[in-house]
C-alpha cells in the first residue's frame, strides 16, 4: 500500500477521500483497488477554513511505479513479542490491580497460557457503578468501590482519552488500541489524532477484557486487597490479603494505581525502595461547550466534535502551568476515595454532549515544595501533601465539590453562586472562597496562567468560568524504583507497574506499560505448569 497524504472539506464522505486520494496520485479513481485511514485530524489554524487532514493507505495495482515518483509504501508497526524464558513458575502469576497496566498484563499473560490471578481491592464494573452513582447522588463515600477503585481502575470514570507522549516505535500503542477495538470500542480511535472512548463505553470494553481473560484461564477477585507481601530468601513468595488468605507466588505485578496510599505506605514499611516524585496540582476549569467550540472552530462548530484544547505557560517564578486532562462536553467529577478527603477529576461520555467543558488548569509542583511544606523527608512526602490540601477541599466544599467563579478567586472573596456559567458536575458543588484549598504560590501561578491563556483563547479568563478544586491526583507522587528488567530493585519477583508506581500517566502509557512488565516476564519464564 502507498502512504497518500490528503485535504478535505469539513463536510466529507469516504468518496470525497477516494476522489482526493486519486487527485494526489494521479490515477482514476477505479484504480484504487482499497483505502484505509491511517490517521485523522482537524486543522483549525484558519477559522475561516477549517478542514480535515487525512494519513490514507491506498491500495494499487501497480504500486512500484509510485515508489518510484517519490510515494511511501505503508509499512505498518505490528507489536511483536517473543517468549524465550525458560523457567516455570511454581505458581501463576499475581497481578493486583485491574486498571490499564494489570488488565493489559494479565491479558498478555492470559494469552500465553499464564493463568494470572487478578487482584482487585474495589468491586466489578457494575456493582462499581453502582456505588459511584449512589455516591454522586448523596450516599457516604464507599472507601473500597468510588472514582479510584474498582475494575478498571481510574480511567473508568473519566473522558478515556487515548492518546499518549510515549513513542509508539514497537508498536505497543497501536496494539492497545486493536486490543481496545477488538473488545467493543469504536473503530475510530484506530485512525483518529486525539481517540477517546468515553467513560460510558470504556465500561463495556472492561469487561470484555476480563471475560476473555478469564476465558483464557485466568482468574479475578474482586473486593480483595493484597495486604502485604511475603518473603523469603530476598525473593516475593507470596500474597496476604485483607481477609486472611495467604496466596503462593513468585511473581506478583504491581498495578496499583496512583491513589492507593496504604499499599504504598505499607510498601515503604517493608522496605521496598522508592523516591518522591514531580507531579502537578491545580483546579478544574469550566466553560460552556459552545464556547469552547465557538472560540477553535468558528462558524465550523455546528459541524464537528466537540473542541479541545491545549495550553501551555511559564509563570515569573519560573513553574509550567498548563491544561491536563481537556474533557470536552464533559462532567467534573468528585473523584474522592478516602473518608475527610477531597479530589476532582475531569468525565465525557463518548458522545461529549454535556453543556460544559472542562479541563485540568495545573501548576507543576516538585520534591523541593512539598518537601518543605510538610517537613517530612521520606519518599511519601509528596503523598502526605496531597492529603493535607484534600482536607482542606473536602472542609471547604463540606463534603461537596468546593466550587469558586474566576472572577471572585482574583478578587479574593468568596463566590455565592454561579454567574452565567452553570456548575456540570457528578456530585453536588458548594460554593466557597478556594484560598482556604490552594496554597499562595499555585494560586498565583494559576490566576497568571488564566490570564496568559485569555489571550490565545480570548474569554477563557471569563469572571463566571468555574473553578472546582482541587485537583491532585494528576499522577503519582511516588516512583516504586525498579531496574531496567522492569523488576523491583528491593524485591525479586516484584514487578512495579504502570501509573502507581510512576512509570506512566494515562490509560494509554499504563496499559504500555503493563505490555512492557510483561515483555520482562517472558524473558524469564515460560508458560506455568499445569
Amino acid at each position: 500500500m502507498i502512504k497518500v497524504a490528503v485535504t478535505v472539506p469539513v463536510k466529507h464522505t469516504k468518496e470525497d477521500l477516494v476522489r482526493a486520494a486519486a487527485k494526489d496520485l494521479r490515477v482514476k479513481e477505479s484504480e484504487i483497488l482499497d483505502l484505509t485511514i491511517v490517521k485523522q485530524s482537524i486543522d483549525a489554524r484558519k477559522k475561516e477554513r477549517i478542514v480535515y487532514q487525512y494519513a490514507l493507505a491506498v491500495r494499487l495495482k501497480d504500486e512500484n511505479r509510485f515508489l518510484r515518483k517519490g510515494y511511501e509504501a505503508y509499512k505498518p508497526c505490528k507489536y511483536r513479542y517473543e517468549i524465550t524464558g525458560t523457567s516455570v513458575m511454581e505458581h501463576r502469576p499475581v497481578v493486583i490491580g485491574a486498571g490499564p497496566a494489570g488488565l493489559f498484563n494479565a491479558y498478555l499473560l492470559a494469552l500465553e497460557g499464564f493463568r494470572p490471578l487478578v487482584l482487585e481491592r474495589g468491586p466489578a464494573m457494575e456493582e462499581r457503578v453502582n456505588r459511584v452513582e449512589a455516591f454522586y447522588n448523596g450516599a457516604p463515600l464507599d472507601a473500597r468501590g468510588n472514582v479510584q477503585f474498582g475494575e478498571g481502575g481510574a480511567g473508568t470514570f473519566s473522558d478515556g482519552k487515548l492518546n499518549t507522549l510515549v513513542k509508539d516505535k514497537d508498536g505497543k500503542g497501536h496494539f492497545v488500541l486493536e486490543t481496545f477495538v477488538k473488545f467493543g470500542a469504536p473503530e475510530e480511535i484506530l485512525y483518529r489524532n486525539k481517540p477517546h472512548i468515553g467513560t460510558d463505553k470504556l465500561r463495556c470494553v472492561i469487561v470484555n477484557m476480563h471475560e476473555e481473560i478469564i476465558r483464557l484461564g485466568g482468574e479475578f477477585r474482586f473486593e480483595t486487597k493484597a495486604e502485604r507481601l511475603l518473603t523469603e530468601g530476598g525473593r516475593l513468595s507470596g500474597i496476604l490479603t485483607d481477609s486472611g488468605e495467604t496466596i503462593p507466588c513468585e511473581t506478583a505485578v504491581l498495578a496499583i494505581g496512583h491513589s492507593s496510599r496504604d499499599t504504598i505506605r505499607s510498601l515503604y514499611q517493608d522496605g521496598i525502595s522508592m523516591e518522591p516524585k514531580a507531579y502537578a496540582m491545580g483546579v478544574r476549569i469550566q466553560h460552556t461547550r459552545e464556547f469552547i467550540d465557538r472560540t477553535q472552530y468558528g462558524g465550523a462548530a455546528k459541524d464537528l466534535p466537540a473542541a479541545d484544547y491545549k495550553l501551555t505557560y511559564t509563570a515569573a517564578d519560573g513553574r509550567g502551568v498548563y491544561s491536563f486532562c481537556m474533557c470536552p462536553g464533559g462532567y467534573v467529577v468528585n473523584a474522592s476515595s478516602e473518608p475527610g478527603r477531597l479530589a476532582v477529576n475531569g468525565m465525557s461520555n463518548f458522545a461529549r454532549d454535556a453543556a460544559n467543558s472542562n479541563s485540568a488548569i495545573v501548576v507543576t509542583v516538585t520534591p523541593e515544595d512539598f518537601l518543605q511544606e510538610v517537613k517530612d523527608d521520606t519518599p511519601l512526602a509528596g503523598m502526605v501533601y496531597q492529603e493535607r490540601l484534600e482536607e482542606k477541599a473536602y472542609a471547604a466544599g463540606q463534603g461537596r465539590i468546593p466550587t469558586q467563579r474566576f472572577g471572585d478567586y482574583e478578587k479574593g472573596i468568596p463566590s455565592e453562586g454561579c454567574g452565567k456559567i452553570k456548575p456540570v458536575t457528578k456530585g453536588a458543588v458548594r460554593y466557597t472562597d478556594l484560598h482556604e484549598v490552594i496554597p499562595e504560590y499555585i494560586g498565583n501561578d494559576l490566576i497568571e496562567g488564566i490570564r496568559a491563556f485569555d489571550k490565545t483563547m480570548p474569554g477563557f479568563a471569563d469572571e463566571d468560568a468555574l473553578l472546582c478544586a482541587i485537583e491532585s491526583r494528576t499522577s503519582s507522587p511516588v516512583r516504586i524504583i525498579r531496574d531496567d528488567g522492569c523488576e523491583s530493585v528491593s524485591l525479586k519477583g516484584l514487578y512495579p507497574c504502570g501509573e502507581g508506581a510512576g512509570y506512566a500517566g494515562g490509560i494509554m502509557s499504563a496499559a504500555m506499560d503493563g505490555i512492557r512488565v510483561f515483555e520482562a516476564i517472558i524473558k524469564e519464564f515460560k508458560a506455568t505448569a499445569e
